[in-house]
């Protein structure tokens, strides 16, 4: 094997470590992290308002369905107190408190299944 050490792979390999070095995230500006991270907590703020509501709406309407029938009182009361919570749960998370209100939410859905539980 006869090769130069001065062949043609230097330039391969400043490339490579070229688009490495573009790649570290150390290297992007603290601009880009914090608007990161007011989209992520945007975003967060959204999913609990509107799964808090959507939960709500669910609680109030198998609330009435089970007031219609021949159900004990004590179903409908779990049902729309579930929905109370988890409307709570909504108001909070469009507030910012997103960790108080996935509490919430897991906590009126909690209240709406042991409602169910006495149907």
């Amino acid at each position: 094997m006869s090769g130069r050490a001065d062949s043609d792979t230097d330039p391969e390999i400043a490339d490579s470590e070229t688009a490495v070095e573009q790649d570290d995230p150390e290297d992007r500006p603290e601009q880009d992290d914090a608007e990161d991270l007011w989209e992520d907590a945007r975003r967060a703020r959204w999913t609990a308002a509107g799964t808090g509501g959507a939960l709500t709406l669910a609680g109030l309407a198998a609330a009435l369905l089970r007031l219609a029938r021949s159900a004990p009182a004590l179903v409908p009361a779990a049902y729309a107190t579930g929905a109370a919570v988890c409307a709570a749960a909504a108001l909070l998370g469009s507030r910012g408190r997103t960790r108080r209100a996935l509490w919430l939410l897991v906590a009126g859905v909690m209240v709406m299944a042991l409602g169910d539980q006495f149907d």
